[in-house]
């Protein structure tokens, strides 16, 4: 059966961005820091990195997304280029409506503009048989571990404290987390959870 799985890279403090997002820094200050692991150890972590983007279909915030607010830059299309590494349907999170926008490879980005339950209805049918993914911002993973809706988390824990920016597991209730997988190199401990509901 499918399931909804999430990866977010983290500080050891619990921050997914640093302070200051903006469209030069759109993970803030040092944010980058987070994702070394994923380009100076690809060999070590190579199975992990296919992992997180082997999904039938993406959920992402508008923050992910572009940096802007308000009515679309429709010039704009992500931080990824003209080929995205989802190359799948990706579902993102808005109250300002947008046509889809189909890029090279695969990926379409659909803005959905009713909410996270309508986001990952859309991704669910798009989907198929295939999990569905919430990529981030912490802030839409934030939303989606309080509703309950997310069965695998991924979490991949960078030795490094940012002290401030955009916190995983703010307002999110007293969620049920059971470690199921641990591993790590030298710039990362990946540690993977299953999830459950908030209690009360």
């Amino acid at each position: 059966m499918s399931k909804v799985t999430c990866d977010i890279g983290i500080s050891v403090d619990g921050y997914a961005a640093g302070p200051n997002q903006r469209v030069d820094e759109p993970i803030g200050d040092r944010g980058e820091l987070l994702h070394r692991w994923m380009f100076e150890e690809a060999e070590a972590n190579a199975e992990i990195i296919e992992s997180v983007t082997d999904a039938g279909a993406f959920i992402m915030g508008r923050n992910m997304f572009t940096a802007g607010r308000g009515e679309w830059d429709l010039e704009w299309n992500g931080y990824w280029g003209e080929e995205p590494p989802y190359h799948a349907p990706t579902f993102v999170l808005t109250h300002y409506p947008r046509e889809p926008v189909p890029m090279k490879g695969g990926t379409t980005f659909h803005f959905v503009t009713d909410g996270i339950e309508a986001a990952l209805a859309r991704a669910r049918d798009a989907a198929g048989d295939r999990n569905v993914s919430i990529c981030g911002g912490a802030h839409t993973v934030n939303q989606y571990l309080a509703a309950g809706l997310i069965d695998e988390l991924r979490l991949h824990i960078a030795p490094m404290v940012l002290g401030g920016g955009e916190r995983l597991f703010e307002g999110v209730g007293d969620i049920g987390l059971e470690q199921t997988a641990v591993s790590h190199s030298g710039l990362v401990t990946h540690v993977t959870y299953r999830a459950t509901a908030p209690r009360g």
